[in-house]
C-alpha cells in the first residue's frame, strides 16, 4: 500500500517536472532560434554594406553558437522529467 502511494506521488511530481521542463525547454528552443536567425541576417546585413566577411561571419558564428547551447539546454529541461520506464 505504502509502494502504491509513494509511486503516485512519484508519479505527479514527475509530470509537474515534466510540463515545466516541456515549457521551458521548448521557450528557450524558441529563444535559442530567434537569437541564431537574428544573428545570421544581421551578419548578412554585416558583410552585404560593408564588403567584408569576417564581422558577419563571426557575429553569425556567435549567434549560432548560442542557439546551439541554447538547444542543448532546452532539451536537458526536457528530459528532466523523463524517469526510466516512461
Amino acid at each position: 500500500m505504502n509502494n502504491n502511494k509513494n509511486s503516485g506521488i512519484r508519479q505527479g511530481v514527475t509530470g509537474v517536472t515534466s510540463t515545466v521542463g516541456n515549457l521551458t525547454g521548448g521557450l528557450l528552443h524558441t529563444v535559442g532560434g530567434a537569437v541564431g536567425t537574428v544573428g545570421r541576417g544581421i551578419g548578412g546585413t554585416i558583410n552585404n554594406t560593408t564588403g567584408t566577411k569576417i564581422v558577419g561571419d563571426g557575429l553569425a558564428t556567435v549567434t549560432t553558437g548560442v542557439e546551439d547551447g541554447v538547444h542543448v539546454v532546452g532539451k536537458g529541461l526536457e528530459d528532466a522529467g523523463k524517469y526510466p520506464g516512461k
